[in-house]
């Protein structure tokens, strides 16, 4: 037979919630891991007093009680295990694993027996349904009714809020069966109640999780939260872990305690509470007890007179009260010395402190990340700048933490601490090579080999060679797009003074040039028209147009309203006037009306003569423009039998085919050209500068 039996994937049931991790069974006791929170449930085998296997939602549990009176569940067995259980469990715990169905008849009336911290339903003798009185929060009687109010389970879809048991009258013994059954409840719940004096009094702590300042009262089974907004009832019992930490400054000190379930306020929960405390202030404190109360409950663990720096007070007592061993930062040292490394984490900044079994961030929010927990850790690169690092988590259930910010000089020291705990490095590069003893990186810097560094100097030069390349490659686009130089150039050759301006050797070069390459004929642009030609203008001698009655009497009227309504305003004034208009009698309204008719027949008296008047103007217009246009057409005429010399003295004006004088042609240059030197002289004339030019080149 063997010594121990392991089971994964097993469900406790916690205040109705099924929580899943690993059960272990030995010699010593029965042990479960809870995969979520981390908690251990250790129940000592002399302690059990009876084993129950039943048919439950989830295959078969696993029901055991022990003899204080708690009791704990386990489901998620196969049918087949249930033969090695109860061998196991006669051979090592001398207990006989009993089968017992649960009744579904669907009954609503039975009998309730309490057996330690169970209220158990039962019809005959199967039991219906148990609940765990520990979850009762509230227990309230009326007229033969009993209301079990239960407390609120974030982790479960649906709670259970509220029970009412009907209870018949009886008239045994002159005891009243509600009140016997409230009494039965209360002894067991779990309601807090703040009777008798508080164990001490801490005055006006400072907390960073809930934000604000609290009395902290310590009663024997719970610890009360007193701020000026807001109360909290924080029992030992949903106290998971405390954690006592160093700030970076070295003047500080962190006290963190673990909630499960959190404590809440409206629709926000806190897991952890944080206290921050001054390593100057100092306490001295005084039990409510007498010492042969102290030295019984706490075993030399607290005295009735103690002194010493307020944090050390707070730890010592809750330690004592709560029973949980303090958790404080192991063998790590960051760069600067100090136990913590300096990052961020969701857009806040914090300390992170690698533990001797997993993550603490603190303190916005708090995060808790056991190692076991841990599917891998990964270093990746800052988006930001090169300096810094981020440190990525990402735990078993898929959930990703990440620490940004982290200066590179925290690398070396965190790599090692990682490399030791044997955690799953994602991106282990370079260093998995090298020694892994950590005094090798005490004094590590920028020179010595780091994978990290290295693999950040590679990217820098690749993202250096890419710049490097795609600047040249804009460079050699813009100087092939763009050369000022060679334009310069072309426009010296083009405009040279030196040029000849004899016929003569002007035709010998535009007949070098024929042959070499035909030039193309431009074609006639036609010039755009004026703004002021296609668009006119408002004409400022053109009549006005005449008011209306109500602008008659306002620019009359409106001194007047200014007087009687001293430092009126624009709006005001524009308000007050409608008004004024609008209660006018129907005679004066008239009377402007009159004036606005008037006003209207001028305007269009005047409006008749100012158009006839622009007519006749419009008819000088018109012939001033065709006579220019016939001028212009006459021009064009004698540019076409001009010579090549007119040409090479104002190739320019050619281009845009401007207007050139009469002058400008004289009758020496216009004689002796035959008709076939004409319309050669007319094609190189429409050619641009720069194809003659290139045709000369080729020559």
């Amino acid at each position: 037979m063997a010594d121990t039996l392991e089971f994964n994937e097993i469900y406790q049931e916690v205040k109705g919630s099924m929580n899943d991790g690993r059960l272990r069974l030995s010699r010593q006791g029965v042990i479960f891991k809870n995969s979520k929170t981390g908690k251990v449930d250790n129940i000592q085998a002399s302690e059990l007093a009876e084993g129950i296997w039943r048919r439950v939602a989830l295959g078969h549990g696993l029901k055991l009680l022990t003899k204080n009176g708690h009791v704990y569940k386990y489901d998620g067995f196969r049918e087949s295990e249930f033969d090695k259980l109860s061998e196991f469990f006669k051979s090592h715990y001398r207990l006989e694993l009993a089968e017992k169905d649960l009744c579904v008849k669907g009954w609503n009336w039975g009998t309730v027996k309490f057996g330690g911290q169970l209220l158990s339903f039962d019809i005959g003798e199967q039991p219906v349904f148990e609940i765990p009185l520990s979850n009762v929060s509230q227990c309230t009687t009326g007229k033969n009714e009993v209301t079990l109010e239960f407390h609120q389970n974030d982790d479960a879809e649906v709670s259970l809020m509220e029970v009412r048991f009907y209870v018949p009258p009886t008239q045994e013994d002159g005891v009243d069966p509600v009140e016997a059954f409230a009494q039965n409840v209360l002894s067991k719940a779990d309601v807090i109640q703040a009777t008798g004096d508080a164990i001490c009094i801490f005055r006006e702590l400072q907390c960073l999780t809930p934000r604000g300042r609290y009395d902290i009262r310590i009663y024997p089974t719970f610890l009360h939260l007193h701020g000026k907004t807001f109360d909290y009832k924080i029992p030992y019992t949903t106290v998971l872990r405390l954690f006592l930490l160093p700030h970076k400054d070295q003047r500080q000190m962190f006290f963190v305690i673990s909630l499960d379930p959190p404590i809440k306020q409206g629709q926000t929960r806190y897991h952890f509470l944080i206290l921050l405390f001054s390593k100057d202030e100092d306490i001295s404190l005084t039990l409510n007890m007498n010492e042969d109360e102290v030295e019984k409950r706490f075993e030399g663990r607290l005295t009735k007179n103690m002194s010493g720096s307020l944090y050390e007070m707070v730890s010592r007592v809750m330690k004592a009260l709560v029973n949980r061993k303090i958790t404080v930062p192991g063998n790590f040292q960051g760069h600067s010395g100090a136990q913590c490394i300096t990052c961020s984490y969701k857009a806040s900044s914090g300390l992170l402190y690698p533990l001797e079994r997993g993550f603490i961030y603190v303190h916005k929010p708090p995060v808790h990340i056991r190692f076991d927990e841990i599917s891998f850790v990964n270093f990746a690169r800052g988006t930001t700048t090169t300096r810094s690092f981020d440190f990525e988590i990402e735990t078993k259930q898929g959930t990703q933490y990440t620490f940004s910010s982290i200066e590179r000089e925290e690398y070396g020291k965190l790599f090692d601490f990682v490399n030791a705990k044997k955690l799953n490095i994602k991106n282990r590069g370079h260093k998995e090579s090298m020694p892994q003893s950590y005094d090798e990186y005490a004094d590590s810097d920028e020179d010595q080999h780091d994978a990290y560094l290295e693999r950040m100097k590679e990217e820098g030069k690749i993202r250096e060679e890419n710049a490097d390349d795609s600047s040249d490659e804009s460079g050699e686009e813009t100087d092939e797009s763009f050369n000022p130089g060679e334009e310069e150039d072309d426009v010296a050759e083009e405009f040279d003074s030196e040029v000849s301006a004899s016929s003569d050797g002007g035709s010998d070069r535009e007949e070098k040039r024929k042959p070499a390459k035909k030039a193309k004929i431009v074609k006639e642009r036609k010039p755009r028209k004026k703004p002021s030609e296609s668009k006119k203008g408002k004409d400022p001698n053109a009549p006005k147009r005449p008011m209306s009655a109500y602008m008659l009497w306002l620019n009359a009227s409106r001194e007047k309203i200014k007087s009687d309504h001293p430092g009126i305003s624009i709006t005001d004034l524009s308000k007050k006037a409608g008004e004024l208009w609008k209660s006018m009698s129907k005679e004066k309204k008239e009377e402007w009306d009159r004036k606005a008719e008037d006003a209207k027949r001028d305007y269009e008296k005047a409006m008749k003569e100012y158009s006839e008047g622009g007519k006749s103007e419009s008819s000088k217009k018109e012939r001033s423009k065709k006579k220019q246009q016939q001028q212009q057409g006459k021009g064009k005429a004698e540019r076409k039998a001009a010579p090549s010399k007119a040409l090479a003295k104002s190739p320019a004006k050619q281009l845009g085919e401007s207007f050139k004088s009469k002058e400008f042609v004289s009758s020496e240059e216009s004689s002796g050209d035959n008709k076939k030197e004409d319309s050669e002289e007319e094609e190189i004339a429409s050619t641009p500068p720069s194809l003659e030019d290139s045709a000369s080149g080729s020559d």
